[in-house]
């Protein structure tokens, strides 16, 4: 307990999650935070994530002004995967139809660089649904299969994806202010395979990394890849056959294998899939709900709703599994 804000757990059983609810109007969330940088760090290395619910937040400036007391830089949303918009110094969360559910996933473990820590504002609560589900990473490595794990952490995961306007998202919106040249140099730094097509129209990258990951300070294992979200069997059955009658499977917007260019079966990622529904921990938005959350102890998703949303996300912090230089 500090003064005028009381400390709970929001999943008690499962240790997750430490919240911090303003007991009084009005107090501001970027003044707290500055006399309770530590408590925050502290309760994030055992909890995963804080939420301060309660607090005056009126608008994106004061998101923006609470992330910044931590003292890192916000990141730029660069080989992005989704579309989303920038909102000041912010961004809106992924921007997808409302009915659609986003998978459990930890932000950009698709590639071998990732934001240490994900921030979230809930400026607009939905009417219903619309929550951004947490899951432990170790405990979803613990739950996969053992011959699953096995032949992830042997070859790793190789994405590749296609951009292409109007299929996706174009290379344009995945590197943003970047002209073919810088994308390349880009690339280059991260041993991503550039391949221009179409006369330079479109574009394909490959990309093998990892599968798990150790946590730098709790030296667990998580299980640390989008391979499920990426593959082809994530998309509905009519959709999957539509385009694969249109083009050949290389040429699908995004698809996953492993490491070594073989398939993946669809068995191996519902046995994935399976794993984060087990440990899903999910709570209804708030208005002004400020929420941090290590990410790579836990994923996060999106569960579909009705009415208005607005959620806006930050990035701070950068961890790779590439060998350091």
């Amino acid at each position: 307990m500090t003064q005028h804000v009381k400390e709970s757990l929001l999943f008690p059983e499962q240790e997750r999650v430490a919240l911090f609810e303003a007991t009084e109007p009005g107090l501001s969330p970027v003044t707290w935070a500055e006399q309770h940088t530590t408590l925050v760090a502290e309760r994030l290395a055992t909890a995963g994530a804080c939420l301060l619910r309660g607090f005056d937040v009126p608008d994106e400036t004061v998101f923006s002004r609470f992330v910044r007391v931590f003292g890192e830089e916000l990141n730029e949303y660069t080989y992005r995967s989704t579309p989303r918009t920038k909102v000041g110094d912010v961004y809106t969360s992924t921007e997808y139809p409302a009915s659609e559910v986003i998978p459990q996933h930890n932000e950009m473990a698709y590639t071998s660089t990732w934001p240490e820590r994900l921030w979230f504002y809930s400026a607009v609560a939905a009417r219903s649904g619309g929550e951004t589900p947490l899951a432990d990473s170790h405990a979803v490595y613990q739950r996969i299969p053992a011959d699953v794990r096995e032949r992830f952490e042997r070859h790793g995961v190789r994405y590749v994806r296609n951009y292409r306007a109007g299929l996706g998202i174009s290379w344009q919106e995945t590197f943003p202010d970047m002209d073919r040249s810088a994308v390349e140099r880009f690339c280059a730094e991260r041993d991503i395979t550039v391949e221009w097509l179409e006369g330079g129209d479109s574009l394909r990258t490959t990309e093998t990394c990892q599968a798990v990951t150790v946590h730098p300070v709790t030296g667990r294992t998580l299980w640390m890849n989008q391979a499920h979200l990426f593959h082809v069997s994530n998309l509905n059955e009519a959709t999957r056959l539509a385009l694969m009658e249109l083009m050949e499977e290389e040429d699908l917007p995004r698809n996953a294998y492993y490491g070594d260019g073989s398939p993946i079966p669809d068995a191996d990622l519902a046995a994935v899939r399976k794993a984060y529904e087990a440990e899903i921990l999910a709570f209804p938005w708030q208005a002004g709900d400020l929420l941090v959350i290590d990410n790579l102890t836990l994923s996060h998703g999106r569960n579909h709703f009705e009415g208005p949303r607005k959620v806006l996300v930050a990035m701070t912090g950068s961890l790779s599994s590439r060998p350091a230089a």
